[in-house]
């Protein structure tokens, strides 16, 4: 396995700022990095989830072995977390083949792509994550390079310049994205096979934490990996992480063995509650309900009364909160769901003339 030269630096700036120091966060860090190398599934058989997928993807590469032919480029969108890198690994292994590893955002010229290229070899894996940050001149150029296994290298410059053609080696070409929808239409048709990559449910993340138990050497309870499937937010690298620390908190605390009541005990030290929220996520919706009513109020407004920056609060708390029906994004402003005030062990205000406008929210 080749990893291009510049991943390091481009994974560091991914992870600066508030998402890479979340425990509930999806952003690997550089320990995530390494504890994922030894928990990665090696085939399609042992990698949890993903049903439909993995049935796709699996009558791909097969048929592609059966012809003697490299397999479809794939693109595989879905959030951060979900298994997008460990699923190209496992496209490699399931062709027999070499797998070199970048990014996107390394990617800033032309010649940087053409140089990654040109020495490809035949049958192998390329993967590129975050292929929607990649630059222009350089995804024209994979264009023809995904269909007609070839690029056009300019020499010189004015009308001086010349193309010259460099023929590449059949390969397959894995894209993973957080945002398809960035993706321009032609190069999005030039995959052969796309799919994507859902949140887990608890029973699928349930299984996970018991195998990253089994390869961790940790002993652990049924309702122990109950408890922390429930508080990883739908995420196999949240529900890895959050094995972690209970097993420090148990190694030190406890006779090293997870129950319901170390997991439960241990994630409550480290401020993840029971629905998987975190100490931002609370802080924004205790401000939105104690100090606005419950909304309608408006995302800088917010993010000036909990100390955090307006991307943050938009960019890492707000989409699981969203997603788990806690807040809702309306033309007026946010507003918080019944569902906030319940979890927060609130009364929402009922009489009319608050002046907040929440109780004709939530009548009808």
């Amino acid at each position: 396995m080749n990893w291009d030269e510049t991943t390091d630096a481009t994974a560091s700036e991914r992870l600066a700022g508030p998402a890479a120091e979340r425990l509930v966060g999806s952003v690997a860090d550089r320990d995530d990095q390494a504890v994922e190398a030894a928990l990665r599934p090696r085939d399609l058989d042992e990698f949890i989830g993903q049903e439909k997928v993995r049935e796709q993807l699996d009558l791909v590469l097969k048929a592609a072995r059966a012809r003697g032919a490299t397999a479809d480029h794939v693109l595989l969108s879905g959030a951060p977390g979900l298994g997008k890198t460990t699923l190209s690994m496992i496209i490699a292994a399931e062709m027999g083949a070499p797998i070199r590893i970048t990014s996107g955002p390394a990617i800033q010229h032309a010649g940087d792509l053409a140089a990654i290229l040109s020495s490809l070899q035949e049958g192998e894996v390329l993967f590129l994550d975050e292929i929607h940050r990649m630059s222009r001149p350089a995804e024209e150029m994979l264009y023809m390079a995904m269909e007609d296994f070839r690029v056009d290298v300019i020499v010189g410059k004015g009308p001086g310049a010349t193309a010259i053609p460099i023929e590449l080696p059949p390969f397959t070409l894995v894209g993973a994205t957080t945002r398809a929808g960035l993706l321009p239409p032609p190069l999005r048709d030039r995959f052969g096979f796309t799919a994507h990559m859902e949140f887990y449910t608890p029973a699928e993340l349930e299984r996970v934490v018991h195998r990253s138990a089994r390869l961790l050497d940790v002993e652990i309870g049924a309702e122990g990996a109950v408890e922390i499937a429930g508080r990883s937010r739908g995420t196999p690298r949240i529900a890895n992480r959050l094995l972690r620390r209970v097993r420090d908190y148990a190694q030190v605390r406890a006779d090293g063995i997870i129950t319901r009541e170390i997991a439960a005990t241990a994630l409550a030290v480290y401020e993840v509650d029971a629905r998987g929220l975190d100490r931002l996520d609370r802080a924004v919706l205790e401000a939105l309900l104690k100090l606005f009513g419950g909304g309608p109020v408006g995302l800088s407004t917010l993010a000036v009364a909990v100390g955090e920056e307006r991307e943050t609060v938009e960019e890492v708390a707000e989409p699981f909160l969203v997603r788990e029906g806690l807040l809702a994004r309306t033309p007026r402003g946010r507003v918080a769901t019944p569902a906030a005030w319940a979890h927060l062990g609130l009364v929402p205000p009922q009489a009319a003339g608050t002046g907040t406008g929440q109780a004709g929210l939530f009548d009808a």
